[in-house]
Order: structure tokens, then C-alpha cells, then sequence
């Protein structure tokens, strides 16, 4: 009998098991490198399958880093909701609703600072533009990070603190800003900057933007 050399097949995935450990996969690489990390041969070598098992779930690298950057947007709507949920409870209806609309940008930074090569790879768009978004790209509450940015600006307009015709369209100027500043901090000419005062900066972003809507 030959002995088996060479990384170990697993032959327990079953019912979309190897969809998922190949995603799984690419988030690992992600998280390391970035989405140019995330390719087919290395995704099956961290998975411990033969390179070829990839294509019965993915037609393509295109279609395996579509998946890649879903599964970590639904990890940047899960920090987001956290940093919602660390809100301190309070019987004041519109500075709560203040309090979940800042931690929305806040946890949005935050995720860019601690994975920055989840985020890179969350807002990496692939060549092939006929990836559609879908559901793999919500948080625990079922919402995508614009959802929530949507929700959270709902709850202004509900309590009063943001013009119900100021509304339309406030989501594209308050998440330009916040994701603007998220790359200056992780590639741009911020990234150098201290963590308080990076903190600091992020506060002054959302400071801006509840002035501005």
C-alpha cells in the first residue's frame, strides 16, 4: 500500500458543507491579505481539498470572491450591530436614536481598523459585474451595513432630529464620508495616526455628517 503524502483530502463535506469551507476559506486569506489573496488553488489548500473541488461551487475566482466579500459585509453589519447593542439605555427617544446612528459610523470604523483586509475585501468589486449582492451580506438582524444606515437615519426622522425632506438620498452622503475616512485610516495618509487619535477623527467625521443632513 502507497502511503498518502501531501495535505490530507477531507471526504466528510456534505449538502453545501464545501460551499461553506471554501468561503470560510477565502475570509482567512482575506483577513490576511486582502481580496488579492483569495484565489481557487490556495482557498482548496486551506480548505484541505483537491484544487479542482472549487468549481462544482464556484464557477470561477470571480464567483468565490463575490462570496468572500458577502460573508465578510455580513461581518461588518455584525460589528456595526454590536456597537448598537453596547448602547447604554436611555428613556430619551432621540438620544437614543442619536446614539444608534453614531454607532453605526462607529462600529463601521472600528471593523475598518481591526480587519482591514476583511474591509478591503468586503468592498472589492469583481471584474464580473453579474455577481448580484444577496442575503449572505446581512447581519444578525437580517440587515446589510447600508440597511442599517438606513434604519438608523429613520429613527432621526422618527424622533424629530432630521427633516423628514432632508431624508432622501442621506445615506450616500453620511456613508461616503465615513468610508472615505475608513480607507485614509487603513491605506491612506491617516493610517499612521494613533488610535485616539484615529478615534477621535471618526467622531469629528460623524459630528460633521449629523450637521450636514
Amino acid at each position: 500500500m502507497v502511503p498518502e503524502t501531501g495535505t490530507p483530502k477531507r471526504s466528510t463535506y456534505r449538502h453545501g458543507d464545501l460551499r461553506n469551507a471554501l468561503t470560510q476559506a477565502g475570509v482567512e486569506l482575506a483577513r490576511q491579505g486582502g481580496p488579492e489573496a483569495v484565489v481557487l488553488r490556495a482557498t482548496t489548500r486551506h480548505a484541505g481539498v483537491a484544487p479542482n473541488a472549487a468549481y462544482r461551487h464556484f464557477a470561477d475566482r470571480g464567483a468565490l470572491l463575490h462570496a468572500v466579500s458577502q460573508a465578510a459585509m455580513a461581518q461588518v453589519a455584525r460589528t456595526m450591530e454590536a456597537e448598537q447593542a453596547a448602547v447604554a439605555p436611555t428613556a430619551d427617544e432621540k438620544a437614543a436614536a442619536r446614539a444608534r446612528f453614531r454607532a453605526v459610523g462607529t462600529g463601521y470604523l472600528r471593523f475598518a481598523q481591526e480587519e482591514p483586509g476583511l474591509f478591503r475585501a468586503a468592498f472589492h468589486v469583481p471584474g464580473d459585474m453579474t455577481h448580484a449582492a444577496d442575503d449572505d451580506a446581512a447581519g444578525s438582524n437580517g440587515k446589510t451595513p447600508f440597511e442599517l444606515l438606513g434604519a438608523a437615519l429613520d429613527g432621526l426622522v422618527e424622533t424629530g432630529l432630521l427633516p423628514e425632506d432632508r431624508r432622501p438620498g442621506a445615506e450616500f452622503l453620511a456613508w461616503s464620508a465615513v468610508h472615505g475616512l475608513a480607507v485614509l485610516l487603513i491605506d491612506g495618509p491617516l493610517r499612521g495616526l494613533h488610535s485616539t487619535q484615529a478615534h477621535d477623527a471618526g467622531q469629528h467625521v460623524i459630528d460633521m455628517i449629523e450637521r450636514g443632513i
